[in-house]
């Protein structure tokens, strides 16, 4: 049960459809019942010849009066055989079934429309919290995480939840309920009897048990291989040109293939103990009823216990009415451990720690105003080092260029001014104030960001300039196409900025790709940009048509820029060189040239002169 907190956690707020479930079911068991009990007895006084007279019974509210209950119909009924005639009692027991009937649909009916939206809530809150925390987790926790598996636990593993979870907690609340009435009816009808089936019943349960007991396992297996299936696909998808390019179909496909196979091994046998449930339950049930059936007919032809013959044949009916929900209980349980496996699976990403958080006296960065300081900066990553000791000055209206060999850890320190990742020591100061003391929304709101590889979103060309505004203004849309020299191509798009650019922007070549993202930093007009070089993947004609428009945006701003093309930084104001972590060299392009070290060799690897 533990398994099902968050679950019962959004159920809290639906005690009054909890509760109206809860009746109607109640009031369908009832109604059911009622039909069941007074069917033998009514029989047996209709084809009765000789008829025997019954005391009218006291009727209260009281136990007493409820256990004469089944005796004021036997009373009721003779009177109105004597009166009326068998043909009219007939007709009478067979409208009154119908009614009980009527009504106990009419309630299992109400029970399931109170059902539906609790079940619809609770599917719709663990969505969305699970959509929200995916949004908040740092960048840090995806880089150890299958895309694809993220995005399995978002859709199958959500709709396990809701097919087997959540028919469980309705079989919790049903199936027992029914159950434990329709016991309580069959200990009034006869104790000793009952006594015989408590026995068996928590045997048959044991056994039952046992069996189940593997299915989470396998769950989480099966689940396991579904994300790695997605993740084949999301790579297929996104790498189809080079898989394309290097005949690598067949490692794909062998690769895909094998997960595939295994998954489906996986999934037959869990289906194959799931579907052993409803089976092996109604065996059981029938093991029991004809031990009831053999051990009660001694009692009623023995004359012993005080049985007679037409109690024991109600007792025999009511008691078939317990192997449904029984079945069904066993099919929930079974179902349940497939569920928890799932639950386990998403609990690992609501449960993830926030490890970039807002202190709870974090105050609002409104403006920048003078500089950027790392101050004996160290980070590292799963206890790996990143960086060591950084000590860096970035005044406003600077361009610092970091460069230095991959792995050298130019990436990570520029990560660290929008807190995409926290400094493991030192610390980060933004006009002489520690950067985690500000709200981490406001500290963001004043940086923008271009990456090497362009990040668009299947939307508008209008919609993913204007990314993260409230306001769709036009004009200041087109004024950041201009800055991007983006506006020719796009008034050269059939609908304009209401141009649809397709996934991750296919409908548009790199140049055009790069020159939106540089757009959308120029539409948030930040005081500082960061910039992953934007140009190193582009042809030259893109590349002439990027580069001036990154330094139409660097005009009048604070600009950290990492290079890889180091004939884009020869002008930045000072260029930092990184070598596994540490700065190694810092100065301008000729003073660096004159030192003739790491910046010299880089330069010199890539022919500028």
């Amino acid at each position: 049960m533990k398994r099902f907190e968050r679950i019962l956690f959004y159920l809290s707020n639906q005690k009054r459809n909890i509760v109206l479930y809860f009746v109607f079911n109640l009031l369908s068991i009832l109604f059911s019942l009622v039909s069941l009990a007074m069917l033998s007895p009514i029989l047996k006084l209709l084809f009765t010849e000789s008829r025997e007279e019954i005391a009218r019974p006291e009727m209260s509210l009281s136990m007493e009066g409820l256990k004469n209950l089944t005796v004021y119909f036997k009373y009721y009924f003779n009177n109105l055989i004597a009166e009326k005639g068998a043909i009219y009692a007939l007709g009478t027991i067979c409208v009154v079934i119908i009614i009980s009937i009527f009504l106990k649909n009419l309630f299992t009916y109400m029970s399931y429309r109170v059902l539906a939206p609790m079940r619809n809530y609770v599917m719709t809150k663990l969505r969305s919290d699970l959509y929200a925390k995916i949004l908040e987790l740092p960048i840090g926790f995806f880089t150890e995480q299958k895309k694809g598996d993220i995005i399995s636990r978002m859709s199958n593993d959500a709709n396990e939840i809701e097919w087997s979870v959540m028919s469980t907690l309705e079989g919790l609340i049903k199936d027992p309920m029914q159950i434990l009435i329709i016991l309580g009816v069959l200990i009034y009808i006869s104790p000793l009897l009952s006594l015989f089936l408590l026995v068996l019943l928590p045997l048959t349960g044991f056994i039952i048990g046992r069996v189940s007991r593997s299915l989470k396992k396998q769950s989480t297996e099966s689940a396991e291989e579904l994300g790695s299936l997605m993740s084949i696909l999301d790579e297929t998808l996104g790498g189809l040109r080079v898989i394309k390019a290097f005949n690598a179909e067949t490692i794909l496909r062998n690769r895909f293939f094998n997960t595939n196979d295994k998954l489906n091994h996986i999934r037959n046998k869990m289906t194959f103990r799931r579907d052993l449930a409803s089976p092996m339950s109604e065996f059981m049930g029938v093991m029991v009823l004809s031990c009831i059936l053999w051990f009660g007919g001694r009692l009623v032809l023995g004359h012993e216990a005080g049985l007679q013959g037409d109690s024991f044949i109600s007792y025999i009916l009511i008691f078939t009415q317990i192997i449904n929900p029984a079945k069904s209980l066993s099919t929930a349980f079974y179902n349940s451990q497939r569920g928890t496996a799932a639950i386990k699976r998403i609990e690992e990403i609501l449960q993830a720690p926030l490890t970039v958080t807002d202190l709870p006296d974090a105050k609002v960065l409104n403006r920048f105003e003078k500089q950027i300081e790392f101050r004996n900066v160290c980070f590292s990553y799963d206890e790996v080092p990143i960086l060591k000791n950084i000590n860096l000055t970035i005044e406003k209206g600077k361009t610092i260029a970091l460069v230095g060999s991959s792995g050298a850890g130019k990436s990570s320190l520029a990560d660290l001014i929008p807190r995409f990742h926290d400094v493991s020591s030192g610390e980060i100061l933004i006009d002489g104030v520690n950067i985690k003391s500000y709200q981490l929304n406001s500290v963001r709101a004043l940086m923008g960001i271009v990456t090497q590889e362009p990040i668009l979103f299947n939307d508008t060309i209008a919609n993913n300039i204007a990314l993260g505004s409230d306001h769709r203004d036009i004009t200041s849309i087109e004024k950041a196409a201009t800055v991007a020299n983006a506006l020719d191509f796009i008034r050269q798009k059939d609908e304009g900025f209401d141009t649809n650019i397709g996934d991750r922007g296919s409908k548009l070549s790199g140049g055009e790709r790069q020159r939106l993202t540089i757009a959308r930093a120029v539409f948030k007009n930040p005081p500082i940009l960061i910039l992953d070089e934007a140009t190193s993947s582009l042809d030259t004609e893109s590349e002439r048509l990027v580069q001036d428009a990154i330094n139409n945006m660097m005009q009048n701003r604070t600009s950290i820029v990492i290079a890889h093309r180091l004939s884009t930084i020869r002008h930045a104001d000072e260029i930092i060189v990184l070598q596994k972590g540490e700065i190694a060299e810092r100065g301008t392009h000729e003073s660096l040239l004159a030192q003739n070290g790491i910046y010299r060799k880089l330069v010199d690897m890539q022919e500028v002169k």
